[in-house]
């Protein structure tokens, strides 16, 4: 069976869905369609409709994050030091073509967020950055072309 690793956060995150969508969400939508039954004629009901499509959803999500949770390693980063990357490191990188500093952390696939500098294990970034040191270049082929990133620090703080 393959383990997805995951950080501790990530791991809360998701265990916090799961748990909102089996308590909150799914008995909120199971009163919905018991609502729009009693307003008759199902064929042409579209509140019925939607909560089925809610409920669809709902149940879909669960079994995902199930199957996702039964295979999650949970890897604790802040155990780590040192300035080689690894997984759930801090990196600060700088574009050595427009000199524009971004701080990146490398998470597991199912907790990545892009906008908050979260990027996935398995992205080409992250593989092009793990294993290497600080003073590093690093050229990653990106949908814009290649970009070359040196690294300028690496943390393992939480």
């Amino acid at each position: 069976m393959e383990k997805f690793p995951t950080t501790p956060n990530g791991h809360k995150e998701l265990t916090d869905e799961l748990n909102n969508l089996k308590s909150v969400e799914r008995p909120e939508v199971i009163a919905a369609i018991a609502e729009a039954r009693e307003h008759g004629d199902l064929s042409e009901n579209a509140e019925y409709h939607a909560a089925r499509e809610r409920q669809s959803f709902i149940e879909g999500r669960i079994k995902e994050l199930e199957a996702v949770l039964s295979k999650a390693e949970v890897i604790d980063f802040t155990q780590f030091s040192g300035d080689v990357v690894k997984f759930g490191a801090k990196i600060e990188i700088v574009d050595e073509e427009t000199d524009v500093e971004k701080t990146i952390q490398i998470v597991g696939q199912y907790e990545s967020d892009a906008e908050t500098g979260k990027i996935s294990l398995t992205s080409p970034v992250a593989r092009a950055l793990i294993g290497k040191s600080v003073g590093d270049s690093v050229s990653v082929a990106t949908p814009k072309g290649k970009t070359d990133y040196e690294i300028l620090s690496v943390s393992y703080k939480a």
